[in-house]
């Protein structure tokens, strides 16, 4: 299985999607086409974590005041199933194997991988 989970208004998933040959890839636009449970559980058992998944640079995590509380496993979760800025992007899933974010190092594995 090849998918790549994104958003399309965001400049680097943009960037990056581009940089890469993803036919062959199911793409998700996460704004239009959101992410079920089912589908975060199952990137949750690849990375090990939702916390893995959850990005604290979304523009809500301050404005919700999220950055003053002590999240757990569950509220992670909770926060990426209620809005779709909480999931770290991009996230691409080949053959069982889930790169998360665009950390260089993570794009560099991707592309070593996919190469």
């Amino acid at each position: 299985m090849k998918k790549v989970y994104y958003l399309s208004t965001c400049s680097t998933c943009k960037r990056i999607m581009d940089d890469l040959n993803l036919s062959g890839f199911e793409q998700q636009d996460i704004k239009t086409n959101a992410i079920t449970a089912d589908q975060l559980d199952e990137m949750k058992d690849m990375s090990g974590t939702y916390e893995s998944l959850f990005s604290r640079k979304a523009m809500k995590f301050r404005s919700m005041g999220l950055n003053e509380m002590t999240l757990g496993e569950k509220d992670y979760r909770k926060y990426i199933l209620e809005e779709y800025t909480f999931l770290k992007r991009p996230v691409f899933i080949v053959d069982g194997q889930i790169f998360i974010g665009n950390s260089k190092k993570v794009v560099e594995e991707l592309v070593a991988l996919l190469n």
